[in-house]
């Protein structure tokens, strides 16, 4: 894995997990808007969805460059969109981050062929 993809996976990984919350934070200003005078829907809306802009553009961004299947792609914009699916996208995204890295000094010092 060159640079430039482990760059890409971990620009997705660090902008997930805030998406999350901020998504979790927003449906709870939503609530609290009907049922109190508590109004920040527009200011989470606005972080939300300022959070989600950025997340769509970095998983366009590491499906470009790490060449994942249809499926795999799918399943991580599946996950932007899901309120805690960006803590699993995270999780998941760290592992395969993980194995890459393992993969690569494997293949540079020559102990496997992958």
């Amino acid at each position: 894995m060159d640079i430039k993809t482990a760059s890409a996976l971990r620009r997705l990984r660090l902008v997930s997990a805030p998406e999350a919350v901020s998504f979790l934070l927003l449906l709870v200003c939503s609530v609290l808007k009907r049922t109190t005078s508590f109004d920040g829907v527009m200011v989470m809306g606005m972080v939300h969805g300022v959070l989600f802009i950025l997340y769509v553009l970095f998983w366009l961004d590491a499906w470009n460059r790490t060449k994942w299947d249809i499926k795999t792609a799918a399943l991580y914009f599946v996950l932007s969109v899901l309120p805690t699916g960006g803590f699993f996208a995270e999780r998941k995204l760290k592992r395969e981050a993980e194995a890459a890295v393992i993969a690569s000094r494997a293949r540079r010092e020559g102990v496997v062929n992958a």
